[in-house]
């Protein structure tokens, strides 16, 4: 849209592929995901400009049925929750119900999932889909109206938005127009089920790409639509004010929207993402412009961002620079940002921290005073930079800008596009690289055991039988008195009875659990959508056998101790099981490390 009227409205594709409907920008309802939001935050911001709500409140004051700890001295307010500083850290399991029957009153679901409060509010981003979800909690208690209620008549009436809903399933009035969404699977599109949203003020709503229109157009005309009007004109520019930001050096958070500079032009955006719908919308204030695109298959998580930039470059080209040489002292500033960075939207006390594996960013030197960023979670396209300022880098052929900062936090990476979080550089021994060899080592030793042992079992069972036939007891006795250490070793553990024999079955079972505890892990990564729906039973099994195997891994300790004491075995065999023993150990250390050690779900 376009100074206050719609410029151009298509859809293109199937809505349908198996009924042969195709989408059309009036009719077809698409999940918009977490732009769903913005609708909360103007919700708040109704509620704050009439005097029901106070951003800068401690939240709690308007939480009845349960309370936010009271982890640090700060309060969280709406204004942290408005610009993502609340300081909560990432969850992503059970944002899905199976079916909407499945899904939890508001509140219920809220107090059940409070997420730990891992750093002060105020101090950086951290996107939250239960900081959303909460705000429009906080909405249903303060108005008196379940909050889909509330947007209806306070939002989507007054903008004509005749054909959107927060409710789930949508209304069978509007459900005949809903597009289904779409995994592709071996060259083939398939539609899957409806997608329950639990936190649903945070992402739970449908609507038609026009609809959304006229959503933009209110926001770019200071909160009018027509002759209605959804905020005062003070109230709507204040909301699209940068709030926050994580260095002044790079765009920042608005309420609700947040920024980004792209081709020299101050945009307010916000993308949406379910697992199969992906959505963004932006808005260039400056030039009374909105753009809304949505796309209805899981594949399709890039090309939201792709065609914004090509959308910019069509209408707003960006001017023509040329990036200055390295200042000086770049070398020493690339040495000290080089290194691995995690985001600060992330789980530090559950289980999901493991996602830390694929979503570490790294930062090293490219030569020839170019900086390298690569990640999965960057789409695994390396960013190639160069230092434009002291310690600001400037995309070579892109529009990125990177900012470092060294504070009580560390060093800050601060990615100019990715306002919502921060990235702070991790010590060595937090590099993924480091815990996948150690997990690999451990996983050696566990398998030589369970190949060799056995092995060696039989081997030593079949000497016995061949020396019983040749041997009396008059020249076992003379063997024993000129035998070696390690022989007598042999002799005094044979005197020790079972030990040695439950020393090695203990072992033979802690490995044989920790190596059907990755293969199950493994069973679970592969399958790491379905952890959005709740905790699997058999992550549930795999939290007890990390239980059992630490229980387990103390009784080896203690064998190894007794084996070298009562000298069980050969010194080789008793060596190798001091390295099972160390293997055990460590692994115990990472199902610690990784919150997999306990149901920390």
């Amino acid at each position: 849209m376009k100074d206050g009227r719609l410029f151009f409205a298509k859809g293109y594709g199937d809505a349908d592929r198996q009924h042969g409907k195709l989408v059309s920008a009036n009719t077809t309802l698409f999940r918009i995901g977490s732009v769903s939001k913005l609708f909360t935050w103007t919700a708040v911001m109704q509620l704050a400009e009439q005097g029901k709500l106070n951003l800068h409140a401690d939240v709690n004051t308007y939480l009845k049925t349960f309370h936010l700890p009271a982890t640090y001295p700060q309060p969280i307010t709406l204004a942290h929750l408005l610009t993502h500083t609340a300081g909560f850290e990432d969850r992503g399991t059970g944002t899905f119900a199976q079916t909407t029957s499945d899904l939890e009153p508001l509140g219920q679901w809220l107090a059940a999932h409070i997420p730990a409060r891992v750093r002060p509010p105020g101090e950086l981003t951290a996107y939250s889909n239960y900081g959303g979800a909460l705000a429009g909690y906080i909405v249903e208690q303060v108005s008196g109206l379940p909050f889909d209620q509330y947007v209806e008549q306070h939002l989507f009436q007054p903008l004509d938005m005749h054909s959107s809903t927060f409710r789930q399933p949508v209304p069978a009035s509007l459900s005949a127009d809903l597009s289904q969404g779409y995994t592709y699977t071996n060259g083939v599109y398939r539609p899957d089920p409806f997608e329950a949203v639990q936190p649903a003020p945070a992402g739970s709503m449908s609507a038609t790409a026009t609809d959304i229109a006229h959503f933009m157009i209110a926001q770019l005309q200071n909160g009018r639509f027509g002759a209605q009007r959804i905020l005062q004109e003070a109230t709507a520019q204040e909301m699209q004010t940068q709030q926050f930001t994580n260095d002044p050096r790079v765009p920042g958070m608005a309420y609700g929207f947040w920024e980004q500079n792209l081709n020299g032009q101050r945009l307010l955006v916000h993308g949406g993402d379910t697992i199969l719908f992906h959505s963004l919308l932006a808005l260039l204030p400056e030039h009374n412009v909105g753009v809304f695109v949505s796309y209805n298959s899981a594949s399709a998580v890039t090309a939201r961002d792709t065609f914004l930039q090509a959308f910019l470059d069509h209408y707003f080209p960006a001017p023509k620079e040329t990036l200055p040489p390295a200042p000086a002292g770049f070398a020493e500033r690339i040495s000290q940002v080089s290194g691995n960075y995690w985001p600060t939207r992330r789980s530090s006390t559950t289980y999901e921290k493991l996602a830390m594996l694929y979503s570490t960013v790294s930062v090293t030197d490219g030569g020839n005073g170019r900086l390298v960023i690569s990640s999965l979670l960057l789409g695994n396209q390396p960013l190639t930079l160069v230092e434009v300022a002291p310690w600001i880098f400037h995309q070579v052929d892109g529009p990125q800008t990177v900012v470092f900062r060294a504070d009580h936090n560390g060093m800050l990476m601060l990615i100019g596009s990715l306002p919502i979080e921060a990235f702070t550089k991790v010590a060595w021994y937090d590099a993924p690289n480091l815990h996948i060899l150690l997990i690999v080592a451990c996983v050696l030793l566990f398998l030589s055991a369970l190949l060799l042992w056995p092995l060696g079992f039989v081997r030593r069972a079949m000497r016995r039988g061949s020396r019983g036939k040749q041997s009396g007891r008059k020249a076992e006795l003379e063997g024993a008195q000129a035998a070696s250490p390690d022989e007598q070793g042999k002799q005094i553990g044979k005197r020790m009875g079972l030990l040695p024999f439950l020393a090695s079955w203990l072992a033979g079972v802690l490995c044989a659990l920790n190596v059907l505890f990755l293969i199950g892990l493994g069973l679970i990564v592969s399958k790491a959508a379905d952890l959005a729906f709740g905790v699997p039973p058999l992550l549930t099994t795999l939290f007890a056998l990390a239980l059992v195997s630490a229980v387990l891994t103390v009784g080896v300790i203690v064998f190894t101790i007794l084996a070298w004491w009562g000298r069980f075995w050969s010194a080789g065999r008793r060596v190798h099981y001091s390295l099972v023993a160390l293997a055990a150990l460590a692994f115990a250390w990472e199902l610690l490390y990784w919150n997999l050690l306990g149901f920390r779900a």
